[in-house]
């Protein structure tokens, strides 16, 4: 069921939006070679809780971190580690959400640590700028099939693949709510976008094919052909004004 949210609930969305932007500017701040994921957990868990909110991730679950942390080929959900070490020309998508007053934001950026190649900085370009292709189509009247199509479209245009096994979905009081959000559909298909919907897009592309797989730790979540994987994400708001992104220092409507 598709709960829409009241301008109170919005407003407290995007305190919940501010602490959760805030924390995944730190944890950028952090990648640099020699640092480990694990410190940058460490960066992001102190930021949230210094707010007054709390991680969302943090035994969600069972899961033991307050972020997702995933390097190259690992798509999401990577459990940061005091072993792994990151390394010039990794790339690195952080995956954050806080709760504040019972309401949650969720937002992801895929960093560069070092000199990366330009084969890497075209994809993390491309996954980026698909997330606003989504973004400028989640109006009110649309459906969510025109989100995930307008993703898939640019995406594939420039011969990268859309993972499919995994997907954007509502956020609101709880961290995943209906509906789901593919990063791929047919325009014109789906549940209808609302005033007071929230949802969270987050395309994440992989430089191959689209196939993932989940590895023993029930978590973290590799290409099955080793291939590169981008994520970017934001909690976004739709409003009868148009969508409003709600993971971010300031207001941003488009």
């Amino acid at each position: 069921m598709v709960i829409l949210k009241t301008v109170r609930e919005i407003a407290a969305m995007r305190e919940a939006g501010r602490i959760s932007s805030g924390a995944l500017r730190e944890a950028g701040k952090a990648v640099e070679p020699g640092v480990s994921t694990l410190e940058i957990d460490t960066i992001v868990r102190k930021y949230i809780e210094n707010q007054g909110a709390t991680p969302s991730f943090l035994g969600y679950g069972g899961y033991p971190a307050s972020a997702c942390i995933s390097v190259n080929n690992v798509v999401i959900h990577g459990i940061p580690s005091a072993r792994q070490k990151l390394k010039s020309g990794d790339i690195v998508s952080i995956d954050i959400g806080a709760c504040l007053n019972g309401y949650h934001g969720d937002n992801a950026f895929t960093f560069a640590c070092g000199d990366i190649s330009p084969e890497a900085k075209a994809l993390i370009d491309a996954t980026q700028q698909a997330l606003y292709e989504g973004i400028k189509r989640a109006v009110a009247g649309n459906r969510i099939g025109d989100i995930g199509n307008a993703v898939q479209k640019y995406v594939e245009a420039r011969s990268y693949s859309v993972v499919r096994d995994f997907v954007g979905h509502g956020v609101g009081a709880k961290l995943h709510e209906d509906p789901s959000v593919p990063n791929y559909g047919t325009p014109g298909r789906g549940v209808r976008l609302m005033p007071g919907m929230t949802i969270a897009i987050e395309p994440m592309v992989n430089q191959g094919d689209h196939r993932v797989r989940v590895l023993d730790d029930d978590w973290t979540t590799v290409t099955v052909d080793g291939s590169l994987s981008a994520h970017f994400e934001h909690t976004v708001a739709i409003t009868s004004s148009g969508p409003v992104i709600l993971t971010l220092p300031d207001e941003v409507k488009l």
